[in-house]
């Protein structure tokens, strides 16, 4: 696969990821939140089935390694997604994905206490200060901390990262050693997630639904791009340019989703929100020694 290709690729995850904020806000204008979050996760998982048919790879049986990722799904897919659609209920689109934008170092600090080689070092210690200091700077809590919806739902969203945390990790510890391709493990998480939430279904997504073009194109592009086809994509992407150079699509994100709010759906912008995303950004970049002209890492940043 050609570099231009690779590059259009990168590109297009990195608006469809930044976009996902987007779909789900505009999503709950006709939804309820588990209602996004079943949608989202069921479409994801028709589309990653239809790849999976194009590939015509088979899929793995052993059931231990279905158990571990059922476990993966409710950590990746299941949790996140409802807590991300019920935060935005409260909070913008562009500071959901602000927060999404904590992942990696989310994942570090995790990491450290759960895996032995995954030590602080220096440079991790200073990249999560700076991260957790872009954190307090997007609350604003030279402000007053007040116990309302809107912080409530920013906690929410750590709250997802914090589930994306602890996935990487476990697919360290479980499943990494088995050598599966990244698709295989997509398909598997997200199908595992859309029984899940078909299940929970008949208990938190009953609220009437309206439905119009918008959100079902919205849901489309959440379910089938962001949680399906983004994938497959991403899996090219570090095939070819390594996990180190594919994560900067993390540094992307909360910049698409930050202009999409604003541009697409008007939402207003404090300054204290990009101020803390770059803080955010430049603790994963400190993190990774990537601020450091004489040191250079290939460690693996989670996107």
């Amino acid at each position: 696969m050609g570099r231009f290709s690779i590059a259009i690729r990168f590109a297009a995850l990195a608006i469809v990821w930044g976009a996902s904020f987007l779909f789900i806000k505009v999503g709950l204008t006709g939804l309820s939140p588990a209602q996004v979050a079943l949608s989202r996760v069921c479409l994801g998982a028709l589309a990653l089935i239809a790849i999976a048919a194009w590939r015509r790879k088979p899929l793995p049986r052993d059931p231990a390694l279905w158990g571990h990722l059922a476990v993966l799904s409710v950590l990746l897919c299941v949790i996140p997604f409802l807590l991300f659609s019920w935060a935005e209920q409260y909070i913008s689109s562009g500071l959901a994905s602000i927060f999404n934008a904590t992942t990696p170092l989310i994942t570090m600090l995790i990491a450290a206490a759960a895996l032995p080689s995954e030590r602080f070092t220096k440079a991790r210690t200073t990249g999560l200060l700076l991260g957790f200091l872009g954190v307090l700077t997007i609350v604003g809590v030279w402000q007053g901390i007040d116990v309302s919806h809107e912080l409530t739902a920013q906690l929410a969203c750590l709250g997802a990262t914090t589930c994306y945390g602890i996935s990487f990790v476990y697919v360290r510890r479980f499943i990494s050693w088995r050598n599966l391709d990244a698709p295989t493990i997509a398909l598997g998480q997200v199908c595992c997630g859309a029984v899940v939430m078909l299940a929970l279904a008949p208990f938190i997504a009953t609220s009437p639904v309206r439905l119009d073009t918008p959100i079902v194109l919205s849901m489309i592009a959440l379910g089938a791009l962001g949680t399906g086809l983004a994938y497959a994509w991403n899996a090219s992407i570090i095939a070819a340019w390594g996990a180190s150079n594919a994560s900067a699509v993390t540094y992307l994100t909360p910049v698409v989703g930050v202009l999409l709010g604003v541009l697409v759906l008007d939402e207003p912008l404090a300054w204290n929100q990009p101020v803390g995303a770059l803080l955010v950004v430049l603790g994963i970049l400190a993190a990774h020694g990537r601020l450091s002209p004489r040191k250079k890492t290939a460690e693996p940043v989670a996107a």
